[in-house]
């Protein structure tokens, strides 16, 4: 008992957060980023210009770059701090200046994308932001916890860039701005989708909080009012989370689907006189299986069979299509070798980029790679004392700050002869040699 006890009170001490919340600072704060002018205005017209190229070029840190100076978060707080004491005002404020921001956004972004001359044919960041989720639901909750209890702690860390990059806001935006340059409604809806979902439930978790850390009730605050914005709330939530849930479900089966397809295809690469050599996987009306086969026509027995080892699968016949290219016909022939050509040189182009990529990587690598041998040697020549040494790469961590500085550990085993200017002196050297005063050295004697 008594170690439970203990153990108790370990945990309540760990998770005890009074002490170190300030809700009146909080409040300032929150409310004091809600206003859309100044600087914020200009801060989004640059985040909305960043977030667009990004999303237009395929670049992640670019659309990271975005997420970080995004003025969106701000309103998005007020909403749910007006929501948790009851402040009229400060939701009417707060939610006319994210409408004011989201259509400013929309606005900019769709003229962009109108007018730039980049269209890219697979623009994989941008379709990323179209089929929101369950995950993007939790993501948005979690994220929006994060960021509250930020607002309200004393002491105040980097937990606003991790949300603002967890729980994108300007990219949705830009993503139906996009889908309305493009004409296409679903890219545009699945992207508004997003946003709204990333809008409600950090709102959600706001109003939690808020609750929860007693903040100060208005003067002028009303009951009726307040349970009727809950009972809207409850709607929204319900609303919003059985699309993402049904949207989850399809992901997940699809997964599934791909899983077992591949699986499949690996296992029966023969099927008789009858070779898979290349395959696809659709989602578009349904998940399907295309096969592509090469040598003697499949028998109906042949077929009979490839069914049956995709049922054992879990693959069913009607997810199956197979496209067949016989080498007994001329005209067959030429259609079959120009669609396997085509394919691999499709293929060979990927994996050329992918070793280019990876090329670069390790050419980048060796340049902070140490000259270990030559180093061994000169110390070797100049310090014939020291019998061993180890030269590791690591990290100087700042605990307080979390800040990290590349730093290098140096072990030196020597006979007794190395006195202790010798010592010094060959720190000295050290440091020059390598060029970095971040240096950390370790002496140890060889003893007989």
């Amino acid at each position: 008992m008594n170690i439970l006890k203990k153990l108790t009170d370990i945990i309540r001490d760990v998770a005890n957060i009074d002490t170190y919340i300030d809700t009146d600072a909080a409040e300032r704060s929150i409310r004091s980023n809600i206003d859309f002018k100044g600087p914020n205005a200009w801060i989004l017209a640059v985040a909305i210009i960043i977030a667009s190229v990004g999303l237009n070029v395929n670049s992640i840190p670019v659309i990271i770059g975005a997420m970080l100076i995004s003025p969106l978060m701000g309103p998005i707080f007020g909403l749910g701090l007006g929501l948790g004491i009851n402040d009229i005002n400060l939701m009417k404020q707060a939610g006319k200046n994210l409408l004011v921001m989201v259509s400013i956004s929309v606005i900019v972004s769709l003229l962009y994308f109108i007018i730039t001359p980049l269209s890219l044919s697979n623009p994989t960041e941008l379709l990323a932001r179209t089929r929101p989720t369950i995950f993007d639901v939790m993501i948005a909750l979690f994220g929006g916890f994060a960021g509250i209890f930020e607002q309200c702690r004393k002491e105040k860390g980097t937990v606003f860039s991790g949300v603002a990059i967890a729980t994108a806001l300007m990219p949705p935006l830009c993503t139906a701005g996009y889908g309305l340059a493009t004409g296409n409604i679903g890219s545009f809806l699945g992207a508004l989708y997003l946003f709204c979902i990333n809008c409600l439930f950090i709102t959600l978790a706001t109003y939690a909080l808020v609750k929860y850390f007693r903040f100060k009730k208005t003067e002028y605050a009303d009951q009726g009012f307040g349970l009727k914005t809950q009972r809207i709330t409850t709607f929204l939530i319900i609303v919003f989370l059985i699309p993402s849930i049904w949207s989850a479900v399809i992901l997940v089966k699809q997964n599934n689907f791909e899983k077992k397809a591949i699986e499949f295809v690996e296992t029966h690469r023969s099927i008789g006189n009858s070779i898979i050599y290349d395959y696809q996987i659709d989602h578009q009306d349904g998940s399907v299986l295309k096969i592509y086969m090469t040598g003697e026509t499949l028998s109906e027995s042949g077929k009979s069979n490839l069914y049956v080892y995709a049922n054992e699968h879990g693959i069913a016949e009607r997810q199956i299509v197979i496209k067949e290219y016989i080498t007994q016909n001329t005209q067959s022939n030429g259609e079959m070798f120009k669609d396997i050509y085509e394919r691999l040189d499709s293929k060979i182009g990927q994996y050329e980029t992918t070793i280019e990529q990876l090329n670069t990587e390790l050419q980048a690598a060796k340049k902070d790679e140490l000259p270990y041998v030559q180093i061994a040697n000169e110390i070797s020549a100049s310090y014939p004392e020291v019998k061993e040494v180890y030269i590791g790469q690591g990290a100087h961590v700042t605990i307080d700050s979390l800040n990290v500085s590349p730093y290098l550990i140096v072990k030196v085993k020597s006979d007794s002869s190395m006195s202790d200017s010798s010592l010094e002196q060959f720190k000295k050297w050290l440091r020059v040699r390598l060029q970095t005063d971040n240096i950390e050295v370790d002496h140890t004697v060889i003893t007989e």
